[in-house]
């Protein structure tokens, strides 16, 4: 878990020093400079058309968001729609440089970024994806299920004031 997880940093050096009581540790959780956040609480997404030989199919990318999206809105006030047009939050599969100022590297390295909110920019690295299934990184597999730990929740609770 020492490799980058996504090409945004993490900022987990100081631990946020919870200050509304959220819980009896430090969080480790962090926000973009300025606490930047949604300004509203239905939010739409689209899914941008995928570039040439990518291993992850439209539809496979569609549900993967919609299962994300649901883990997230059982947590908090967020509800989550899918549209055709105009967007809160954009997501699909980019390649190398692709035009955002933060070009991936190819297989192997930085797996997908996102931008803060009002932005609402998700991309993922065509190229860091496998075509074997029984590769790490095959880009499906059946697993475990991640759920929202405490501290994600703390942190949505801290930035928008919800109720756990």
């Amino acid at each position: 878990m020492s490799l980058p997880r996504c090409g945004m940093p993490d900022i987990t050096a100081t631990p946020n020093p919870n200050p509304n009581g959220l819980s009896s540790s430090p969080e480790n959780y962090s926000y973009f400079p300025g606490n930047p956040k949604w300004r509203k609480f239905n939010l739409t997404y689209r899914v941008t058309s995928n570039p040439p030989n990518v291993a992850v199919s439209m539809n496979d990318l569609r549900q993967a968001l919609s299962n994300a999206f649901n883990t997230w809105r059982q947590n908090n006030s967020f509800t989550f729609n899918e549209t055709t047009g105009l967007s809160d939050i954009v997501a699909g599969f980019q390649r190398l440089s692709h035009g955002d100022g933060s070009p991936f590297d190819g297989r192997g390295g930085v797996l997908a970024h996102a931008f803060a909110p009002q932005d609402g920019r998700v991309h993922f690295d065509a190229d860091g994806h496998s075509n074997d299934s029984n590769a790490v990184m095959a880009p499906t597999y059946a697993g475990v299920r991640r759920n929202l730990r405490q501290d994600d929740k703390d942190g949505l609770n801290n930035l928008y004031g919800f109720q756990n």
